[in-house]
């Protein structure tokens, strides 16, 4: 398995100008139906089109109260675009469908460098074509950006091995960076990979490589770095408090609650509230379970198969040999990121799998051009049989069950078993007939993955926990190996749930736009997502009391008090809606019940609402 000589013809180019287009069309057709999307980053980012500050650190309204529980980088990039194209659920979620199509550009340029157009072309129409990926790069998480990034700083490492260049490797370290600053340390668990491929392969003296390596952490560390050090020492009482902290401190966030404690289950303030309870069980068939599924298994066995049998056809070539650097590169991307996302004890989210995406797309895409071109091999066309009855089998499982369309898994599975047995005589058959056999091999083969992936850009989605596939609106559904995912947009409802978002009634957005200007938030009520929707429908910033989950301990209940003393919180909005972590500040439940006590109360469009300008 070497790199391709250089081709001949240009007819890669018009077929990636249609994988492109086709990506654009599949991510942006009808995105505006999912609304806001994720309301909770939807209002952080008009927060940020409306204060420079609020869109530095991230904050949840524009008056910097306090942040989303995430670095800001992905805010960045939608609170530019709502400043240009206004506040609007196009001007959003374009930016991540922009971001699909980048993606899917970038692997095509990274696999066919190693493994040529072909690989690329099967590469990028893989990811497309993954129900995770097209969930995400039509939904306004920051996982779009994060993967964006991650493809690209493999392909700065391709380019770093190709002649040793250390300035292609310290930019892979700056996109890896940068990742970090969009989802924290989950960007950092490429770095094994992408350190072994070019340690292994490089064409340089070990010391050289060494060398170029430390730079490279030096341009992570730089990049990922500047952010939290502006933040620690940018003065806490001029600046709006860290969401998901206890402590009102960026370095918490990072390495506690979406951080260390993501892998132990200790996070102080999370819903889950400890180790083992909540997230589900863990061990090396969470992927593969009901909830994950659907978003990634389609392709994974077969990913993991062109894994081994890449590093067995590679295993005489030279220290240097490039296809084996890509296998280590893609595949230590694969099996880390898959290792820690079956063990890890605290929040994870069906949608994380989205990072999963691009090295399985390119295994895929690797495997079949280059096992295809050794086909006159019995292993190799094994494998490549293999490969295909292993995908059919994995689509049956997955949809098995399902009353969406029930016909498809039995036809995926007969029809990806007669492929695999075409595709292992294919060096006997004429060239035009395993021509045909290949063509029919890769349209069964996506056929599952390409089917839910439609039906998942089918379906609008909000929320903070988007499921890919046919169904929404359910949380926890039939999924996985024996039907379709049903991990709904969030549990919940009324006006004031933690994972979902009802925007208010027209009378009630009336009474938040009326005099707003006068205050410095028109209301404060508990939970971000309450929040987000009340900014959203009014224009206006809207404290989030406590938080993403209620526990974080700002404002104390002094604090809230001095505001209202200082006139500066028009209205509290909300009966009952207290802390939802087990663990964690209670500031948001005395807030609550100091207002109940001191304010008297009228209900308009369904929600309570205490007029903190008047007292009892």
């Amino acid at each position: 398995m070497t790199p391709p000589a250089p081709t001949r013809t240009a007819w890669h180019r018009p077929a990636l100008a249609v994988l492109l287009l086709g990506t654009a069309v599949l991510y942006l057709w009808g995105l505006g139906a999912s609304g806001w999307a994720n309301a909770f980053y939807s209002a952080a980012a008009q927060a940020g089109s409306q204060s420079w500050k609020a869109l530095f650190f991230g904050s949840s309204d524009a008056a910097n109260a306090i942040t989303v529980d995430k670095t800001p980088a992905a805010l960045w990039v939608m609170g530019l675009s709502a400043r240009l194209f206004g506040v609007n659920a196009w001007s959003i979620l374009v930016p991540q469908a922009l971001m699909g199509v980048g993606s899917v550009w970038l692997l095509y340029a990274t696999v066919r460098r190693t493994s040529g157009p072909a690989a690329g072309l099967v590469a990028g129409l893989v990811l497309a074509l993954t129900p995770a990926a097209a969930l995400m790069f039509r939904f306004n998480n920051p996982d779009a950006l994060l993967v964006l990034l991650l493809v690209a700083a493999a392909y700065c490492v391709v380019r770093a091995g190709e002649k040793a260049s250390p300035r292609w490797l310290a930019l892979a370290g700056v996109a890896v960076g940068f990742g970090f600053l969009a989802k924290m340390l989950q960007a950092f668990l490429v770095l094994p990979a992408f350190a072994l491929a070019y340690l292994v392969a490089a064409p340089a003296p070990l010391g050289k490589r060494l060398l170029h390596l430390l730079g490279a952490f030096a341009s992570t560390v730089a990049a990922a770095g500047w952010y939290l050090v502006v933040v620690a020492l940018w003065p806490a009482a001029d600046r709006p408090f860290i969401g998901g902290s206890q402590t009102n401190s960026l370095w918490e966030l990072v390495f506690g609650y979406n951080g260390f404690g993501r892998i132990t289950g200790d996070e102080v303030g999370s819903v889950g509230g400890g180790a083992g309870r909540g997230w589900g069980s863990t061990g090396l068939t969470r992927l593969f379970g009901s909830e994950m599924a659907g978003g990634i298994a389609w392709l994974l066995p077969a990913a993991l198969l062109a894994l081994f049998a890449g590093l067995w056809f590679t295993r005489r070539a030279p220290r240097t040999d490039r296809s084996r650097a890509a296998l280590i590169l893609w595949g230590g991307w694969l099996v880390v990121t898959a290792l820690v996302f079956s063990y890890m004890g605290g929040i994870i989210h069906p949608y994380y799998t989205v990072a999963l995406a691009p090295p399985i797309a390119a295994l895929a895409g690797t495997a079949a051009v280059q096992l295809w071109r050794l086909r006159s091999n019995p292993a190799a066309s094994g494998s490549l049989s293999g490969g295909v009855a292993l995908t059919a089998l994995t689509a049956y499982l997955v949809l098995s069950g399902s009353t969406w369309h029930p016909w498809l898994a039995p036809t995926i599975l007969v029809g990806g078993l007669l492929a695999a047995v075409a595709l292992f005589f294919a060096a006997h058959l004429t060239r035009w007939a395993a021509t045909a056999v290949a063509v029919l091999a890769l349209i069964v083969t996506l056929s599952g993955t390409g089917a839910y992936t439609l039906a998942t850009a089918a379906v609008p989605h909000s929320g903070a926990i988007p499921s890919a596939g046919p169904s929404s609106g359910r949380f926890g559904g039939p999924g996985g190996f024996g039907g379709p995912a049903g991990f709904g947009g969030g549990r919940g409802g009324g006006p004031g749930s933690l994972l979902s978002t009802t925007l208010p009634g027209a009378s009630l957005t009336a009474l938040l736009r009326q005099d707003a200007s006068q205050y410095t938030w028109t209301a404060a009520t508990v939970l971000s997502n309450a929040a987000a929707g009340y900014q959203l429908a009014s224009g206006a910033p809207v404290m989030a009391v406590g938080g993403f989950n209620g526990t974080d301990p700002y404002p104390t209940l002094a604090q809230f008090q001095q505001y209202v003393a200082d006139g500066r919180i028009h209205y509290f909005l909300g009966e009952g809606m207290t802390m939802q972590g087990s663990t964690g500040s209670d500031a948001a439940q005395q807030i609550a019940e100091w207002v109940a006590e001191h304010y008297r109360s009228s209900t308009v469009d369904g929600v309570t609402v205490y007029d903190l300008t008047s007292s009892d």
